[in-house]
């Protein structure tokens, strides 16, 4: 990974996730960038007088997320995080995915606050920025609060096939952490022994700087199942990978994502095929 891309709008949830985001910056080695998108109308409200001087407006904005971010840097347990902050004019999805496209970014970090009211910058644009862009994803919940020694779940059917970038990703994570398993769920609609086989020899192949942890959903109902597997193993990262046919991913619309990370899952990491 090259850069850690923070998603703002000073909300409470978006402050969560730049603490999130700065440790595993630390951790990782990494630079951060914080952005900060200004909707194409803000500042000018329809006024003649507002439009001239929208240049002194934009200017403000980008003291704002300056001073915003150095509220972090000044901290002594971040002194050695390199951050950068860039406000842009446009849609959040227009603004991130035009500086991911021109920059080498490997995460974007996203706040996202408790199901019963999804609010700030996560809101309708979680589900637009996981779909358009093709980098890992972390989702962190407003209560979550980032862990030195994670346990990192990857939920899967062994049907996708993960993006190199992705891979590396995830390894980049293990290593950092010194995690010393990474744990697979298994989840299907039905069970096929040979299927299994090759599922497992495959995930070794990615994997191969720890020890895999196997487990099987035998719920009913496979979200159910998933949400008992992460309570009782007290799972911090919960991967998925973005593929509509897979059933894991199928599983987790807005709403149970939601669900999901307000019982003991810290965040969620959205991966790619």
């Amino acid at each position: 990974m090259k850069q850690i891309l923070l998603a703002t709008d000073f909300s409470a949830s978006a402050s969560n996730a730049m603490e999130f985001a700065m440790a595993l910056a630390k951790i990782l080695k990494l630079e951060l960038c914080a952005i900060h998108a200004i909707h194409p109308t803000e500042g000018i409200n329809n006024n003649i007088y507002d439009a001239i001087f929208i240049e002194d407006y934009y200017g403000k904005k980008r003291a704002e997320l300056q001073e915003w971010a150095n509220g972090y840097t000044d901290r002594d347990e971040f002194k050695d995080v390199a951050v950068a902050t860039i406000c842009g004019v446009g849609f959040l999805k227009n603004v991130v995915t035009r500086y991911i496209d021109e920059n080498h970014v490997g995460l974007l970090v996203m706040g996202i606050t408790e199901s019963t009211g999804v609010s700030g910058i996560i809101a309708s644009n979680a589900d637009t920025l996981v779909s358009l862009v093709n980098i890992p994803t972390l989702i962190v919940p407003l209560e979550s609060k980032f862990s030195h020694e994670p346990v990192i779940t990857l939920a899967t059917d062994f049907e996708t096939r993960f993006s190199a970038d992705d891979v590396n990703a995830v390894n980049e994570m293990l290593l950092a952490f010194g995690s010393e398993k990474l744990q697979i769920l298994y989840v299907t609609e039905k069970t096929d022994e040979k299927h299994v086989e090759v599922g497992e020899s495959r995930i070794k192949e990615l994997f191969k700087n720890t020890d895999i942890e196997f487990n099987y959903i035998n719920d009913s109902s496979p979200l159910s199942g998933i949400m008992s597997f992460i309570d009782k193993n007290e799972t911090d990262i919960l991967c998925l990978v973005k593929h509509h046919h897979n059933v894991v991913y199928r599983l987790f619309n807005l709403d149970t994502v939601n669900k999901v990370m307000n019982r003991t899952v810290k965040a969620i990491l959205v991966l790619h095929e």
